[in-house]
């Protein structure tokens, strides 16, 4: 059995050597080898520093990959990154922060070892702030009601895959990636087990409230129940008006006066008027978003790929993003290679 740890960096010149060198004895000391590390990085704004501190472990060990993005495309696209580079039986995606521990790993596997196909680490006491702790439950209720998640399951960026979910997880080609909605496409047989969540050991996150609005945006390509609720409530407002005029016209039959605001109109025309540009705005954002599917947006764009060459030397690979275009028995494109 071989095993791929996928780790998502962005900013994390210096947290990464440690988390990989502490996951590497873990996995010594669970007997689970050999194990390979894809470290991703997502085009981190630090002048390189990250860039450095993977091409270091790549040169200390031939185990390790690393793969730079020409820009950032969000944690969940550099883990498809990974995912296409993996060769292992099973995959794992940890963190590069340190909050995301190897010694939780055993859980994991146990839980994957009664048949699951996925398995989520979940943390029962989060080291989040209240914010970050209020808009994950929003997030785990969204994708319940949006995607048709099961309720007791809880989802991390910590997980466990078997290669066949990584085979057909890697035919989702579009830019508005959510790891959640691709593994819940393949199959339902996911479980989550509770870990222990521990503190950032430096810096702070990379997700600013923009971002995290933008990654919960992506559940839309996943679901299409938004624009069945855009069309209940346009069924409600329609119903409302025809009883509305039915009140008028009894009314006015009855011979009863009834006395006219301007006020009250124009706050239902504004009311309307806003909820009608509400709903085409929904519809234009998934119309805009088949538009950039269909002129084929790429999901990453990868600048090189450092590794190990057979002599022990590193070894610097130019690829472009259709070199990942790997399915299950898929072979990849042959990459440009320059020697270092």
């Amino acid at each position: 059995m071989q095993y791929s740890v996928i780790i998502p960096c962005y900013k994390s010149s210096k947290t990464i050597r440690g988390v990989v060198e502490d996951t590497m004895q873990e996995f010594e000391k669970m007997g689970r080898t050999p194990v390979e590390f894809i470290l991703v990085d997502d085009c981190s704004p630090d002048g390189g520093a990250t860039v450095r501190a993977l091409r270091s472990l790549v040169q200390d060990y031939p185990n390790v990959t690393a793969i730079e993005l020409a820009a950032n495309s969000g944690q969940h696209n550099a883990q498809m990154a990974g995912l296409n580079h993996a060769k292992g039986d099973y995959i794992i995606s940890m963190d590069d922060d340190g909050q995301t521990r190897a010694s939780q790993l055993p859980y994991l596997f146990a839980e994957l070892e009664k048949g699951y196909d996925v398995v989520y680490a979940y943390y029962p006491q989060k080291e989040h702030s209240r914010g970050r702790n209020l808009g994950t439950w929003f997030n785990q209720w969204s994708l319940r009601i949006l995607m048709g998640k099961p309720k007791e399951l809880k989802i991390s960026s910590f997980w466990v895959i078997r290669r066949f979910v990584r085979d057909y997880a890697v035919r989702y080609r579009s830019p508005y990636t959510r790891m959640s909605g691709v593994f819940l496409r393949v199959t339902r047989n996911i479980s989550s087990v509770p870990v222990q969540h521990f503190k950032r050991e430096e810096g702070k996150s990379g997700y600013t409230l923009k971002k995290l609005i933008r990654l919960w945006q992506n559940i839309m390509a996943f679901s299409v129940v938004p624009l069945q609720i855009c069309a209940f409530v346009g069924d409600i407002v329609a119903a409302a008006g025809f009883l509305g005029i039915l009140s008028v016209l009894i009314r006015r039959l009855l011979g009863i006066d009834t006395a006219l605001g301007w006020s009250s109109i124009l706050v239902s025309i504004l009311f309307f008027s806003g909820l009608i540009l509400m709903f085409l705005g929904l519809i234009g954002t998934y119309l805009g978003r088949i538009y950039l599917v269909m002129s084929d947006t790429p999901q990453f764009v990868v600048r090189q790929i450092d590794e190990q060459d057979a002599a022990g030397g590193s070894r610097f690979s130019a690829r472009r993003a259709d070199a990942y275009e790997t399915a299950a028995g898929g072979e990849e494109a042959a990459p440009e290679e320059v020697q270092d």
